[in-house]
C-alpha cells in the first residue's frame, strides 16, 4: 500500500518551516506518511497531487490576501477549510463570537468606509490608561502597538499607526490594554482534531508605549497547567466557533488545529483571539505537543 501524502504549507521566507514546526516532518515520516514542504505560491507544485495540505506559517498572506485565498480555494484537500480560514483571517469574527455570548476584549472598530480624519481617530481613543492599536487583517509578523493616554507623543504615534492601517484599506482595532497581562500574561489553549493538546502562558511583549512592536518579535512562552475555568472557557469558544462554521458551510467541520488565546479580564477570562492558521502552535513547549499534532495529521492522512 502506498503511503498517504501530506504537504506542509509554508512561505518562501520560511522554506524549511518555522523553527517550531521543524520537528514535524520526521515525526510524520515515522508514522508512515510521505511528507513534503512547499510554499503556497510555488508555481512548480502540482497542488492537485499534493495530497493532504496543512497550512502552517504563511506570514506573507495578509498583503496578498485575495491571491492567497484564491490559491487556498483551488487546493482539493486543504486544512483547515479555506472558507473558514477566510472568515478567520478578518478579526471581525470576534464580533460574531461576542454576539454568541462570549466575553471578548472591548474593541472600538475604525472602519475604512467611515473615512476618519486624524481628529476623529483621536476622539475614539480611551481617555485614560494604556491601549492597543492593531489591524483587523494581519499575519503574525504584522505590528500591534501599545500606547498610553497619559502621553501626547504616545497618542500622536497611535493616531499615525491607526491612519497607516486605514490607508492600507484595513479596519483598525482599538482595545484597552489589560494590566493583568503584566502579571500573568496570555494563555493559549491548543486543540488538534477537536482534542485539547496543551497550553502555554506567554509573556507580554508590548512593553513599550511609543509604537508598534518590532516585526518578528515573538512572545516568550512557558508550559501552562490548564485550570478548570480555562478549560471551560475553551469549550465555550469551541461551541460558538462551530456554530459559526455551521452557518458558513451549511454543516460542521472538524478543525485540524485551533489555538484559543485568552487573558484575565476584570471579572472573567476574555477571548483575545482564535487562530485557525498562520499561528505558532508551540510544538516545542511541551514534550507531547509535537507528537499530538503528528498523530492528528496522520489520522486525517490515513482517512
Amino acid at each position: 500500500m502506498s503511503k498517504p501524502k501530506v504537504t506542509l504549507v509554508t512561505s518562501r521566507e520560511l522554506p524549511d518551516l518555522s523553527d517550531d514546526d521543524q520537528v514535524l516532518p520526521p515525526l510524520l515520516k515515522a508514522r508512515g506518511v510521505d511528507v513534503q514542504i512547499a510554499a503556497w505560491d510555488d508555481e512548480e507544485i502540482d497542488w492537485q497531487e499534493a495530497g493532504l495540505c496543512i497550512i502552517r506559517t504563511v506570514p506573507d498572506y495578509a498583503p496578498r490576501r485575495d491571491e492567497f485565498f484564491k490559491w487556498a480555494h483551488s487546493v482539493p484537500k486543504l486544512l483547515n477549510n479555506p472558507t473558514v480560514l477566510e472568515w478567520n483571517s478578518d478579526k471581525h469574527y470576534l464580533q460574531e463570537l461576542a454576539d454568541r455570548g462570549l466575553p471578548t476584549i472591548a474593541t472600538t472598530w475604525l472602519e475604512v468606509e467611515r473615512n476618519y480624519t486624524k481628529h476623529q481617530v483621536h476622539t475614539r481613543f480611551p481617555a485614560g490608561g494604556d491601549f492597543v492599536v492593531k489591524p483587523a487583517i494581519s499575519s503574525g509578523r504584522h505590528a500591534t502597538g501599545r500606547y498610553t493616554a497619559r502621553s501626547a507623543d504616545s497618542r500622536m504615534a497611535a493616531i499615525q499607526h491607526a491612519m497607516e492601517i486605514l490607508d492600507n484599506n484595513v479596519a483598525a482595532m482599538v482595545q484597552r490594554y489589560l494590566e493583568s497581562m503584566e502579571e500573568r500574561g496570555e494563555i493559549s489553549l491548543i486543540f488538534f482534531n477537536g482534542l485539547l493538546s496543551h497550553a502555554v502562558e506567554k509573556d507580554t511583549i508590548l512593553t513599550d508605549t511609543t509604537g508598534p512592536r518590532p516585526k518578528g518579535h515573538r512572545n516568550r512562552s512557558h508550559p501552562h497547567t490548564i485550570t478548570a475555568g480555562e478549560r471551560a472557557r475553551g469549550e465555550d469558544v469551541r461551541a460558538a466557533l462551530h456554530a459559526s462554521i455551521k452557518e458558513l458551510l451549511g454543516r460542521d467541520d472538524q478543525l485540524i488545529y485551533c489555538r484559543i488565546d485568552m487573558v484575565a479580564g476584570d471579572d472573567e477570562l476574555e477571548i483575545l483571539e482564535v487562530s485557525l492558521f498562520d499561528c505558532n502552535l508551540y510544538l516545542t513547549s511541551d514534550l507531547q505537543a509535537a507528537e499530538n499534532f503528528a498523530d492528528a495529521i496522520a489520522m486525517r492522512a490515513f482517512w
